[in-house]
């Protein structure tokens, strides 16, 4: 017996409106409803074989929103199978009117954008352990490999360098 959990199991996330968020999820993220009642919760997954991977609660259309910096969740992020499927995602998120900021980390590639309440929200591919740069002190050293996973933000990411150098 180990004391170490094997995976995250689910993310509950406080919603202003639970069939907004709901049909937003279902859209954005093609993620499938495996219970949903109005005004109430929806429960839904990407992966068929898990009950939920996210819950989003239903607090009121009062609720306020998170400030920035506050403490509390970041982001939620979802993994892709390939940089193939990344690179559709994010044709279908701007389709859509969903702007990713692509973020390059490196060993991964992110996509970053909110959902309706402000949750973040990252999607992203990470290349398989055997070509990371190295196994560990892999985030915050400053010398990760960028550029290794090309795609439809190269620009964006090339502006944003720019602006970082200045």
């Amino acid at each position: 017996m180990s004391y170490t959990p094997n995976h995250l199991g689910h993310v509950n996330i406080f919603v202003r409106n639970a069939e907004i968020s709901h049909k937003w999820y279902e859209d954005i993220l093609g993620l499938h409803t495996y219970d949903f009642v109005p005004g109430r919760a929806a429960f839904m997954s990407a992966n068929l074989d898990e009950s939920h991977e996210v819950a989003l609660i239903e607090v009121g259309a009062d609720a306020p929103l998170q400030a920035q910096g506050q403490v509390g969740l970041n982001h939620m992020a979802w993994r892709m199978d390939s940089l193939d499927d990344l690179k559709e995602f994010y044709h279908q998120a701007k389709d859509k009117g969903v702007d990713p900021a692509p973020a390059d980390h490196g060993i991964s590639l992110g996509l970053y954008f909110k959902d309706p309440d402000g949750n973040g929200i990252e999607v992203y591919y990470e290349l398989p352990r055997s070509q990371w740069h190295r196994q560990e002190d892999l985030f915050l050293h400053g010398d990760q490999p960028k550029g290794q996973l090309s795609g439809p933000w190269d620009e964006r990411l090339a502006e944003q360098q720019a602006v970082a150098a200045r």
